[in-house]
């Protein structure tokens, strides 16, 4: 089947004194995802929101919302997020508590559960759950602020998941977090990641810019897709949502 390549853009790089009216801009330039990093202080260095940010958020848009937890412990919250409107739950191999139980959880939410890795940590870390997974996310930065540059040795890393996700014969994400710019885009691609989170390469220039950030990102990807074995995803169907502006 084709790999679609598609885009989720960070909001940790968004006006966040005008929080709603950003995601409701950036789903109308063309996002697919809405990418929320969810972080604590201690499992990264750095807080971000949490789930009553993804709630008030939620009116704004029907896109899927993207919720990556850079937190320890993990459990305590995943219904929280679930309740708040998150679509996708990501937790960290690298967390303390048992993986296997945390993504059944997600499962049970009726979210799509995915995992990330820290540039440390090699891809093997998640092979053993990829038949219970919706999404891997490879950290191409280390996790905590954006604006950092992108790690080029994480893409062997890249290949040998792609390798391993056709290999599985199931339709998992696999997506690219970290120094996304229209350069680094196209070098994931070509690895084998088909979403693109990035934060300053697409909110820079303010809604106007937005849709050609997006497009910019894009022209790569549609040159680096590519026709992959049969693969089957589970049928997710995300309730339908009133999608609103900021004070309507």
């Amino acid at each position: 089947m084709t790999r679609r390549v598609r885009t989720a853009p960070s909001i940790l790089s968004a006006d966040f004194a005008r929080l709603g009216e950003e995601v409701w801009a950036i789903s109308k330039a063309g996002a697919d995802y809405i990418h929320i990093d969810v972080m604590d202080g201690h499992f990264v260095p750095n807080l971000t929101v949490g789930p009553p940010v993804v709630k008030s958020l939620r009116p704004h848009c029907e896109l899927p919302f993207d919720v990556h937890l850079m937190i320890d412990p993990v459990d305590p919250y995943i219904d929280g997020f679930a309740d708040a409107g998150a679509d996708i739950i990501t937790i960290h191999v690298e967390a303390s508590g048992e993986t296997a139980e945390t993504i059944e959880r997600i499962r049970r939410a009726n979210k799509r559960p995915g995992l990330s890795l820290k540039p440390a940590t090699p891809p093997e870390a998640v092979l053993p759950f990829l038949d219970r997974l919706e999404l891997v996310l490879v950290m191409t930065v280390e996790p905590g602020f954006g604006g950092q540059t992108f790690m080029a040795p994480q893409l062997d890393k890249i290949r040998r998941l792609r390798q391993a996700i056709d290999a599985a014969g199931r339709a998992i994400d696999l997506e690219v977090d970290g120094g996304i710019t229209a350069e680094t885009a196209a070098r994931a691609i070509e690895a084998g990641a088909d979403v693109l989170v990035a934060g300053s390469a697409i909110f820079m220039g303010g809604p106007e810019s937005y849709e050609a950030n997006i497009a910019r990102l894009r022209n790569p990807a549609r040159e680096a897709q590519f026709h992959s074995g049969p693969a089957h995803r589970s049928k997710i169907v995300y309730a339908g949502r009133k999608t609103r502006a900021p004070g309507e």
